[in-house]
This record gives C-alpha cells, sequence and structure tokens, in this order.
C-alpha cells in the first residue's frame, strides 16, 4: 500500500467524519427544542427514558452527544441519574442507524445530496432552511467519503496487498481485534464512523466475520472514551453519567466474548446477508439490542454501582456553580437550561434575603445579619459569574429562542441582584434603627408588612413565570396591578407618615429610616415585576425600570 493510497484512504475518511459530524450538527439544530422538551418531560418511567434515548440518538446520530447532553441535563437539575440511565441505555441503540445506511449503500445518491445541501446552506435566507442543507450536505459528503474511502485507490489496493492478506488469514486472536477496536474507536471518536470504516472493509471482502465480531465488541467499549474526556474536570453527576455509558459497554463485552469464541454466532452472522457491510451492521445492533435487554431492569442497580464509583465531593465554598458545568457545555438547549437553573438558585437565595431582612425589620432584629450578608456575597459572586458565562455562551452561535432566552436572562440576573441589594439596605436600616434607640409606630410597622406581602407575591408569581418561561395577558395584568397597588400603597404610607410627624407622633429621624425602607419596598415590586415581564414570548416587550 503506497503513500496515494494512504492519501486517499484518510481523504476518503476525513470526508466521512467530517460529513458525520456536519449532519449531526444540524439534526442537532433543527431538532433541538423538541429534543429538549422531551427531555424536561421526561418521566420515571425506565421504559419511555429508553425509547427516548432511541429517538433522540437516531435522530442526531451519536450516542455520545446524546449523553453529553444528559450531562447537561442532570448538572441543571432536570432529571437524576436513574432517568438518566434509560436514556443512554436507549441512545446506545439509536446510534446504530448509521450503519443500517451504510449497509443499505445509498451511495450513489451522495452527488446529488451535496448539490442540494449546498444549494440550499449558501443561498435560503431563513436559518432552519439552511440548517436542513446542512443536514443534506452532511449526507452527501459522508456517503462520498464512504464511497471514496472504499475505492480501489484507497482501501481497494488492500485486496491485493500480501501483508494485510497474510495478517487477516491468521488474525484469530480475540484479545488482538478486541484491543483494535478499542483504539480505533479512541482515536476516531465516534462508534458510529468507526463501524463504518470496518463495514467498507467488509464491502471489499478484506474483513472475515469470525475476526470484525471482536472489533466490533471493542469498538463499542471505546466509544466511552470521548465521554470520559468530556467528564474530565466535570461535576459528580456528570461523571457518574460517563461511567454508567462505560457500564453498558464493559457487560456487553463481558456477554459477548464468550459467545463469540466459544459459540457459531460469527458464523451465524454471515447467514444474514452475502454482503459483509449487512453483517458488521447485524453483529452491531445485536451487541446493543441484548445489552439492553439484559441491563434495562437493573436501573437502580447501575446507579448505584456509579454513585459507589464517582464519590460526591465536598466542597468548602459556596461560591460555585451548583448546575452550569463548562465542560458539558458544547450543547446550548442544555447549556441554556443550566444557566436557567443557576438563576432560579439565585433568585431562591433573594427570595430568602427578602423575607429575612423585612421580618428583621418588622420585629427590630437583625439575629440574621450574617446570613443575609453571606446570602448577599454569593447572590454578587452568581451575578457576576452567570453574566460572564453568559457572555461566552452568546458569543456561539445559537439558535434563536435560545439566543432570546438568555438575553433576557441578562435582565433577569441584573433585577435580582438589585432586589438583593434592597433586602441588604432594609437589614442595614434596621441595624441603624436598633443602634441609635429609634422605634417606629404600629401605624407605620402595619403599612411597611401590607407592601412587604404584596411584594412578596409579586416576586413569586414573577419567578414562577420566569421558570414556566411564560406569562399570558390575564396574568401580567394581575402583575401589573399588584405592582400600581405597590406604588399607591407607598405613596399612601409615606403621606400617613407625614401626617404621623405634624401629630408628633413618630420622631423625624424614625421617618427618614422609615421613608427610606418604602422606597426599598416599591423598588422591589418594580424590579419583580421586570422579572415576570421577561417571560414574555415577544422579546421587544421587556422593559428596565
Amino acid at each position: 500500500m503506497g503513500i496515494n493510497n494512504i492519501i486517499n484512504l484518510l481523504g476518503g475518511l476525513g470526508l466521512f467524519l467530517f460529513g458525520m459530524k456536519y449532519m449531526s450538527d444540524g439534526l442537532s439544530q433543527v431538532a433541538g427544542n423538541k429534543m429538549k422538551s422531551l427531555l424536561e418531560k421526561l418521566t420515571r418511567n425506565r421504559f419511555k427514558g429508553f425509547l427516548l434515548g432511541v429517538l433522540v440518538t437516531a435522530i442526531i446520530q451519536s450516542s455520545s452527544a446524546t449523553t453529553v447532553m444528559l450531562m447537561g441535563f442532570l448538572n441543571a437539575g432536570i432529571m437524576d441519574l436513574a432517568q438518566a440511565t434509560g436514556v443512554i441505555i436507549g441512545a446506545n441503540i439509536g446510534t446504530t442507524i448509521t450503519a443500517v445506511l451504510i449497509a443499505i449503500d445509498v451511495s450513489f445518491i451522495a452527488p446529488f445530496c451535496i448539490f442540494i445541501g449546498a444549494a440550499i446552506a449558501l443561498f435560503s435566507k431563513k436559518q432552519t432552511q439552511r440548517y436542513i442543507g446542512q443536514i443534506i450536505l452532511g449526507f452527501g459528503i459522508l456517503f462520498f467519503g464512504l464511497k471514496y474511502m472504499s475505492g480501489d485507490s484507497a482501501m481497494g489496493v488492500l485486496k491485493t496487498s500480501e501483508a494485510f492478506q497474510s495478517f487477516i488469514t491468521k488474525a484469530n486472536n480475540p484479545i488482538l481485534g478486541l484491543l483494535i477496536g478499542i483504539v480505533m474507536c479512541s482515536v476516531l471518536q465516534s462508534s458510529s464512523a468507526s463501524i463504518g470504516v470496518l463495514q467498507v472493509l467488509a464491502m471489499q471482502g478484506i474483513m472475515p466475520m469470525s475476526f470484525a465480531i471482536y472489533l466490533i465488541i471493542g469498538i463499542n467499549v471505546g466509544s466511552a472514551m470521548p465521554l470520559f474526556l468530556s467528564a474530565i474536570g466535570a461535576k459528580t453527576n456528570a461523571k457518574r453519567a460517563a461511567v454508567i455509558y462505560f457500564l453498558f459497554d464493559f457487560v456487553g463485552m463481558v456477554i459477548f466474548m464468550p459467545v463469540a469464541m466459544f459459540t457459531p454466532y460469527a458464523h451465524w452472522l454471515t447467514t444474514v446477508s452475502d454482503k459483509g457491510a449487512v453483517q458488521v451492521a447485524a453483529g452491531h445492533i445485536v451487541f446493543k439490542v441484548v445489552t439492553a435487554v439484559v441491563l434495562l431492569p437493573f436501573i437502580k442497580t447501575i446507579v448505584k454501582i456509579s454513585e459507589k464509583l464517582v464519590v460526591e465531593k465536598e466542597h468548602e465554598t459556596n461560591m460555585r456553580f451548583q448546575y452550569i458545568d463548562k465542560k458539558t457545555s458544547t450543547n446550548q438547549f442544555s447549556t441554556a437550561l443550566q444557566i436557567g437553573s443557576e438563576v432560579e438558585r439565585m433568585a431562591k437565595l433573594v427570595r430568602e434575603n427578602f423575607i429575612l431582612a423585612c421580618d428583621g425589620f418588622l420585629n427590630a432584629d437583625i439575629s440574621n445579619q450574617r446570613k443575609i450578608k453571606e446570602n448577599e456575597e454569593l447572590i454578587n459572586w452568581l451575578n457576576h459569574s452567570i453574566s460572564d458565562f453568559l457572555v461566552t455562551v452568546t458569543s456561539q452561535t445559537l439558535s434563536g429562542d435560545v439566543s432570546e432566552y438568555l438575553g433576557k436572562l441578562f435582565h433577569t440576573i441584573t433585577d435580582l441582584e438589585r432586589i438583593g441589594d434592597h433586602a441588604l439596605n432594609i437589614m442595614e436600616r434596621t441595624s441603624a434603627a436598633l443602634e441609635n434607640n429609634i422605634g417606629f409606630t404600629n401605624a407605620g410597622l402595619a403599612e411597611f408588612k401590607e407592601i412587604y406581602d404584596l411584594d412578596l407575591e409579586l416576586f413569586d408569581h414573577s419567578i414562577a413565570a420566569f421558570v414556566n418561561k411564560r406569562l399570558p395577558d390575564d396574568e401580567e395584568h394581575l402583575l401589573h396591578y399588584m405592582e400600581d397597588r405597590i406604588d399607591a400603597l407607598t405613596i399612601q404610607a409615606q403621606d400617613n407618615h407625614v401626617e404621623r410627624l405634624r401629630e408628633k407622633k413618630c420622631h423625624t429621624s424614625s421617618g427618614v429610616i422609615f421613608t427610606k425602607a418604602l422606597q426599598d419596598l416599591e423598588r422591589v415590586g418594580d424590579h419583580s415585576y421586570n422579572i415576570a415581564w421577561a417571560a414574555r414570548k415577544d422579546k421587544d416587550l421587556i422593559r428596565q425600570i
């Protein structure tokens, strides 16, 4: 095999890998929102999760990509490990679709797909149409590379290579086949691509099934390598998901190595079809399906094993992301969910601080002062860190819905941070009042509590709208009324306070603190309403007060 043959082989392999990745990216963009919606609605039913894994991976054609996406959803708190395990098992079956397409051999339409796909991708004005063009173009490049790789100027020359023929004739060592398969998949970073290369060799009649079966097993074991690389430095659940993926293929190896060595299994596969590519595809599918059937009833056991292998680490500080995992932020939809979960975490801290501060004001109590300051420090850290991460994510190419949602998150975290500031202000005003032996009238405290209760109700409604990404007109009208009511009550309370000053029922020094505390409450209402407004679908309606 000369240098020209090697160059042609590498060129065909490059086209094959690029076409697969390009097609997969296009499919992910087109189907991304639907996949996200399906995964968000995932139930604990292991069978539904299994079917969902098959469907999603059949669409995006990468079990590794599906599992990386699941890592993101795990970090975002959308699902737990038991739910993710069912999807991972299904994903291993969904990835066999590429092998089926290669076995059918539709390479004759590759040039037509390249022309049509390129035309749509280059000249369409709509983003979705360009993604569809990308899918068609990637499909054409994939099969064009496959055809080129299997040609006489590339792998075809192996038919006449005495060295290769001698190796294949003597290749009956199961461990050697297993190791070659693991290395092949680790290098190519794709089990689908590795099986595709194996199918090309089988098309040429230079890969006997008696040896190919061990390569198939090795390729499946090696398919966990990209996930282990993704999980380096990742959060605990992401590492456990990678372990679960590996456990699937490891159990498959334990099952099929003895079967291949001590039964006529390889011979049986040759009876499926006289085409080598079909035989390889059949061996790949049987490996995945049988392993899935064996493991599906033992999801809880698999989860427990992964938890024992990857122990939860104790962190010394809260100044870290709980849901965002930069190591698994390759999928824009799971990344958006992670950021949303982190913002929800920020909202809970803000709510806690607001309640502690207002209750402290009403009861002349600053015992929670330290807790409020600690929360405020974390709120500020989250504000800056989420903003920095959003800048990084939004610099990438995003779909319209994701881009709009992330843009709204900028506004939301700003409003949350400002509500946190007002909570801190109220706590400091309580502290100042206590230091100077300043008290407030019962009437004034009752007015404060009425506005505070309404603020809290408005905040809770607003966060619910943000979480659900939905603010219907009737709900918006209600929240608008509540904000107007807060404004009116604030003005009325200020007027009542002036009247009490005239009647000398309170002191001027208490009036300054009380008036500023009322202003803090009024601003909390404004920012809460902003958060609800960001849930509107029509992004041009976002306002900032």
